[in-house]
């Protein structure tokens, strides 16, 4: 039998939210070869889509923001390696011009939802000794006008993991903060700041979805708990 930790006699089971799209999904492709992978995401259609590239993935849709589909997702999981938190919203505007419905919304999605789910799922992470990672941003380090609730959210999200870092010795629990990335979520960003889109600004979601392998495969003795990505000119694929 294999020694190897990725070999399929050894394969980790991971979880991932967000993977309809994105960040989310592409953290499933990068670790489909050799992990076992629980794809949870709110949309069935691209979830669907997913299992063509993922072909052994489990997939779960659920709203993660209620009891009833944070017990879905986390179903039938009595030790969990690896859980990556991808799930995410932003709704932009200034504190002037903003309602409590949008900075209840990003607090439900990006930390109530985060919390209870790891809640939820501490003790087949501490069977198996596991590894949380939790896709946060640049604006979870700085904040900027027009950010508040997002930005807000994401500190808060911050916290929550240093918290569980300290509480958990047996976990790793790593914060990645990727700058812009180029998703769905960040076209309706720009359309909202009302910029010209260029993929070659941003980060790709691969790129992010490379990290989260590297942090989730990093050798035992040592314990990744921050990366900070930001994004560098580039061409897009396929041009000169």
């Amino acid at each position: 039998m294999s020694t190897d930790p990725t070999s399929a006699d050894h394969a980790r089971t991971v979880l991932v939210t967000g993977a309809s799209r994105g960040i989310g999904a592409a953290v499933c492709r990068a670790l489909a070869a050799d992990h076992r992978l629980v794809a949870v995401g709110r949309d069935a259609a691209a979830l669907g889509a997913l299992v063509r590239d993922c072909p052994s993935a489990r997939v779960v849709e659920a709203d993660l923001t209620t009891g009833e589909g944070v017990a879905r997702a986390a179903a039938d999981l009595p030790t969990l390696d690896g859980l990556v938190h991808c799930a995410g919203v932003a709704d932009l505007g200034r504190i002037d011009g903003s309602t409590p419905d949008e900075w209840r919304r990003a607090f439900e999605v990006n930390v109530l939802a985060v919390v209870e789910l790891t809640r939820v799922l501490l003790p087949a992470l501490r069977a198996a000794g596991g590894h949380v990672v939790v896709i946060n941003s640049g604006a979870g380090i700085t904040a900027k006008p027009g950010w508040g609730s997002y930005s807000a959210s994401k500190f808060a999200l911050r916290a929550v993991t240093d918290t569980l870092r300290a509480e958990e010795p047996d976990l790793r629990v790593t914060s990645v903060h990727p700058g812009r990335v180029d998703t769905d979520m960040q076209r309706a960003i720009v359309a909202a700041e009302g910029g010209r889109y260029d993929p070659a600004a941003f980060l790709t979601p691969g790129s992010v979805a490379a990290a989260v392998r590297q942090a989730l495969l990093a050798a035992p003795d040592a314990h990744p708990t921050e990366v900070i990505l930001r994004p560098r000119p580039h061409r897009a694929r396929g041009t000169a």
